[in-house]
C-alpha cells in the first residue's frame, strides 16, 4: 500500500517540519529524566482535572483516519456506530468503574486482574492486553501521512513513525505521555475547528450538499444490517477493557477526578465528533470518487486548503494520531514488558527496563500487524473482535467479589472465548488476510466468542454456588 505524494507549498512543509522538530525536542527533554517507578508508570498519581480531561480526550481519539474512512463510507450512521456506543459505555464506566479503579492501587489492568485471579490469569491478560493496545492502527495512520507528505515507501514510513513516537517514552514514561497529550489535544481541536470553519464559508452548510451524497448517508443505519450495527456496539465494550482508560484513573489525583474527568471527556468527544463528522460529509460531497476512503481528511485538505492552513491541518492530524499512539505504545509495553516478561524474569532487569524493552518489542509487532492488515477500520475490527471476549469478564468481575470465580474457570473463559472468536474470524477470511468471505452460520465472530466466555464463567459461578452451599 503506497500512496502518491501530495504537493505542498514550502511554508506548509516548514510548519510540518517545526512539528517534528518539536517531537525531537521532547525526546531530548525527557532523555535525562530519572523518575521513580510510580512517576514513570503513573506520574505520581497526581493528575488534576484539566490535565486528566485533556489526556483522556486526546488519547481516545487517535484513530482519526479511521473516523474519516467510516464517515465517508457510511455517513451519519458512523456517529451512531463510532460515537454513541462509546459515549454510553464511557458514562457507565465513569459511574461504575472509575472511582473503584482509582482505589485499586495498581498500575495496569493485567496487574489488577492478577491481584484478583492470580499470576496465570494475569499473564494471559497481559498477552491479550498487549494485542488489544497494539499501536498498529496508529502507526499505520502516521505512515500514510508520511507517504503523502514525503513520498516514502510504507515500510520506511512505518519505521519513522515508530522512532518519532517512542523516543520520549523510553525515559519519560507516563509523564512524557501526559505532557504530550495535553499539547496535542489542543492542537487537534483547533485544527478541525479551523477546517470546518473554512469549509462552511467556502461551500456553505453540509446539509445543503445532501444531493451530492448517497441517500443512505443521512439515514441513521446507513443501509447497514442489524448484525453489523450490533457488532460495532459490542466492539464499543472496548471502553471497559481499554488499558489507557484505567491507567488514567489509576493516575488521577482523587476518585472524583477520575469519575468527573471521564464525564467531561465524553462531552468533548461529542463536540469533536461534530467537527469530524461534518468534515467527512464534506469530503464525500466534494470528492465523491475517492479511491481510498481512509484518505478522506488529507485528500480534502490537499484539494481545498490554501498554504499555511493546509500545513496546520496536517500537523493537527499528526497530533491527533500521536496523542493516542504514544499512549498505546506505553500501555502495551507495560503489558508485555512488566506484566508478562518481568513476571518470568524478575531478577534479570528492573520493571522500568522491561517496559523499555517492551517498547521495542511492540514496535516490531505493530509494524508486522500494520503490514498484514493495512486498513485502520479492519485493524480495529480484528483486534476488538478477538480480544474483547478474552478480557471483558476478568476485567469487569475484578471489581465485584460476588461475581468472581476460581482462577481456573476464569482462565478457561479467557482462553476459549478468545480462541472461538479467532477461529471464526480466520474461517471467514479468504486467502488474503484482512478481506472477508463468510463467517460460520453468517454470525460475526465476536458473538460466539462472548457466548463461550460467558458459558465458562457461568459454569464457574455454578460451581462456586454449589461449593458455598456445602
Amino acid at each position: 500500500m503506497n500512496y502518491a505524494k501530495y504537493n505542498f507549498h514550502w511554508i506548509d512543509l516548514f510548519i510540518i517540519s517545526v512539528f517534528f522538530v518539536y517531537v525531537v525536542y521532547l525526546t531530548r527533554k525527557f532523555a535525562n529524566e530519572k523518575l521513580s517507578k510510580l512517576d514513570y508508570l503513573l506520574d505520581g498519581r497526581n493528575l488534576t482535572m484539566p490535565v486528566f480531561v485533556l489526556t483522556m480526550f486526546s488519547t481516545w481519539y487517535g484513530g482519526i483516519l479511521g473516523v474519516g474512512e467510516f464517515g465517508y463510507m457510511y455517513g451519519i450512521s458512523s456517529w451512531l456506530l463510532q460515537g454513541v456506543p462509546y459515549y454510553f459505555f464511557a458514562i457507565v464506566f465513569a459511574f461504575v468503574f472509575a472511582a473503584r479503579a482509582r482505589r485499586m492501587e495498581v498500575s495496569s489492568t493485567p496487574e489488577q486482574i492478577a491481584k484478583v485471579y492470580g499470576l496465570q490469569v494475569g499473564r494471559l491478560s497481559a498477552l491479550f492486553t498487549m494485542i488489544l493496545a497494539s499501536p498498529a492502527p496508529y502507526i499505520l495512520m502516521i505512515a500514510v501521512l508520511l507517504q503523502l507528505m514525503m513520498g516514502l515507501s510504507l515500510f520506511t514510513s512505518l519505521l519513522i513513525s515508530v522512532i518519532f513516537s517512542i523516543g520520549y517514552l523510553v525515559r519519560g514514561g507516563f509523564r512524557a505521555d501526559r505532557y504530550t497529550d495535553v499539547v496535542f489535544g489542543v492542537m487537534m481541536f483547533l485544527g478541525f475547528l479551523m477546517f470546518v470553519g473554512f469549509l462552511f464559508f467556502e461551500y456553505g452548510s453540509v446539509l445543503g450538499m445532501r444531493g451530492s451524497m448517497p441517500p443512505n448517508h443521512f439515514i441513521w443505519h446507513g443501509g447497514n444490517p442489524p448484525q453489523f450495527i450490533i457488532m460495532w456496539f459490542l466492539i464499543a465494550l472496548w471502553t471497559w477493557v481499554e488499558p489507557s482508560f484505567y491507567q488514567r484513573c489509576y493516575a488521577a489525583k482523587s476518585d472524583e477526578v477520575a469519575k468527573k474527568g471521564i464525564l467531561w471527556s465524553v462531552f468533548f468527544w461529542f463536540l469533536f465528533d461534530i467537527l469530524t463528522m461534518a468534515t467527512a460529509l464534506y469530503a464525500r460531497a466534494i470528492l465523491p470518487a475517492l479511491r481510498d476512503p481512509m484518505l478522506s481528511y488529507p485528500a480534502l485538505a490537499d484539494f481545498v486548503l490554501p498554504p499555511v492552513a493546509k500545513g496546520f491541518f496536517f500537523v493537527s492530524l499528526l497530533a491527533t494520531i500521536l496523542s493516542t499512539l504514544n499512549s498505546q505504545f506505553f500501555v502495551s509495553s507495560i503489558a508485555i514488558g512488566r506484566d508478562f516478561l518481568f513476571s518470568f524474569f524478575p531478577k534479570r532487569y528492573s520493571e522500568t527496563r522491561w517496559i523499555q524493552i517492551g517498547l521495542f518489542l511492540m514496535a516490531g509487532f505493530s509494524i508486522v500487524l500494520a503490514l498484514l492488515i493495512p486498513s485502520v477500520v479492519k485493524l480495529w475490527y480484528t483486534i476488538g473482535t478477538i480480544m474483547i471476549p478474552g478480557l471483558l469478564l476478568p476485567m469487569v468481575t475484578s471489581f465485584f467479589t460476588k461475581s468472581q470465580v476460581r482462577s481456573e474457570w476464569m482462565f478457561a473463559s479467557q482462553l476459549f472465548g478468545f480462541t472461538t472468536s479467532l477461529i471464526c474470524l480466520l474461517w471467514g477470511w479468504s486467502d488474503v488476510v484482512g478481506s472477508y468471505d463468510q463467517f460460520p452460520f453468517g454470525v460475526e465472530p465476536i458473538f460466539p466468542g462472548l457466548v463461550v466466555a460467558i458459558a465458562f464463567w457461568g459454569a464457574g459461578m455454578i460451581h462456586k454456588i454449589k461449593h458455598q452451599s456445602h
